[in-house]
This record gives structure tokens, sequence and C-alpha cells, in this order.
């Protein structure tokens, strides 16, 4: 899968950011050169939807030999989703959540994402552990230009993101795609954590510390888009809660990013 989101809609930590992008013979590509890449990578099976400038969304079927995870795209009234990998209690969230039981993992995460924008309060922490499995997924609210990405704790799914060119947050499961596009600013998605397009990165089995980018040095010596890990010595001020009196682009006062 991959997902591009003009860097006026989502706002990624500025340390994935890395100067020596610029300094090498690979310099960082535009949107639609990755998404190139992308599917020139899949050639079977995929699609690909463009909303503007503001995002794409590209999604590869099962090349063979049949893929470890399986991947699944879903749209439901303006709202997008891109999933990996697989949720063991499927059935009972569904249940929850009052979906039809063969509704798939993508359909679930729409439900669940209208769920914290709409209906709560909800701490949007509890409802992604409540998800029992090898998971990332990407969603996008096309009407609210709202970015929410999620990968679970783990391991078992590689995710990875990046910033493009023109400062466009790159996020794939395609690590070749995303070095390509991103030059030196990309990074592994880290484990157990949500991204939130307005309010940044959190780790959502440590909601109440702050993330904290560490130095990231590659093969050839370059400084590279950092990693993030949950500061055990910082604290936010409070943990984030969607409900109908609070607009999901606003998590209280929470500041998620305070590296």
């Amino acid at each position: 899968m991959l997902a591009i989101f003009h860097k006026a809609f989502a706002h990624p930590p500025e340390e994935l950011n890395s100067p020596a992008s610029y300094d090498g013979s690979k310099q960082p590509k535009l949107p639609e050169e990755t998404l190139n890449d992308f599917r020139s990578h899949h050639p079977r099976n995929t699609s690909f939807m463009t909303f503007g400038d503001a995002a794409v969304l590209a999604y590869a079927g099962h090349d063979p030999p049949y893929p470890l995870h399986q991947r699944l795209f879903c749209g439901i009234e303006d709202i997008y989703c891109l999933f990996l990998g697989s949720l063991n209690n499927l059935f009972s969230l569904n249940k929850q959540y009052g979906l039809s039981k063969g509704s798939n993992e993508a359909m679930f995460v729409i439900e669940a994402y209208r769920t914290l924008r709409d209906r709560g309060p909800y701490p949007a922490d509890q409802v992604i552990k409540d998800l029992d499995g090898s998971f990332a997924f990407v969603v996008y609210d096309s009407k609210a230009g709202t970015v929410f990405a999620a990968l679970g704790s783990d391991g078992g799914v590689k995710l990875y993101w990046g910033v493009a060119a023109d400062g466009s947050v790159v996020i794939s499961d395609d690590l070749e795609v995303v070095k390509a596009g991103c030059a030196k600013s990309f990074a592994p998605f880290p484990t157990g954590c949500i991204f939130h397009s307005e309010e940044g990165l959190m780790n959502f089995e440590h909601p109440m510390n702050k993330m904290k980018a560490m130095p990231r040095v590659d093969s050839e010596g370059a400084m590279c888009g950092a990693n993030f890990k949950v500061d055990k010595y910082a604290r936010v001020n409070s943990i984030p809660r969607v409900g109908s009196e609070t607009n999901w682009t606003h998590w209280d006062s929470h500041q998620a990013y305070g590296l």
C-alpha cells in the first residue's frame, strides 16, 4: 500500500526530514514520481485514487507468490482505508460496533474512525489497543482532510514513512519505494503508534508519555529520518479523547510531538 499526503494536510515530525537528502546523488522525488515507482513495483492488480493535490492512495493486489499479510482497500462515505495484516478478534469487534459479520478489517477501521470522530468520547489509544493482531492501516477522511495511521505493537507488519521532495508525507509498506521517493528522509514507522495529521505521533500503549526523536545514521554515515521512541521521563498534559463536542482534529491540550 502507498499513501501520500500534502504537507498542508499532514504534519509529520520535523526530525523525519533529513538535510542529507539533498547532499547526495539521489534526491527525493515528487509524489507523482513515487506513485509511478509503486505502480512499476506492483504491475499486477494495482489501483490508485488521487484527491487533487491533497492526497494519493494506492493499493496493490496480491502479487505472486501469495503474500504473508492480506491487503485491503475500502471507501465509505468519503472515508478511505488502506489495511495490511489481520485482526484475530474481528468477529467480536464487528459485533461490538454493530457491523455485519462479513465486514472485513478495512470496513471495521472506518467504522471505528467514525465512532471516534462523531460519537465519542473515547480515548483514541484505547480503541486501537482493543485490536488484537498484526496490522497497519492508513485512514484518509477526504471531506475533513484528516489523516489517521497506526501500526500494531507486535512487529508482525512493517510500515515506513518519509518526506517527499515537496514536503508531502509518504507512508507505505514497500521499503524500496519509500527509500527511492524520500532519499535520506525516511524511517520505519514506530510500532505501537498512532499518527494523526494535526496532533502528530503518539504511542497507544503509553499515551501519557511523549515521543522522542532518536538520531538515525545509515551505512554511509549520513543522518537519516529519525526513529521515534517513547520518552519515559516526559509526560503529556492529557490523554487524547474524541467526542461530539470535540472535533477529531483537536485532541484537548495534548501536545503529541513534544520532541
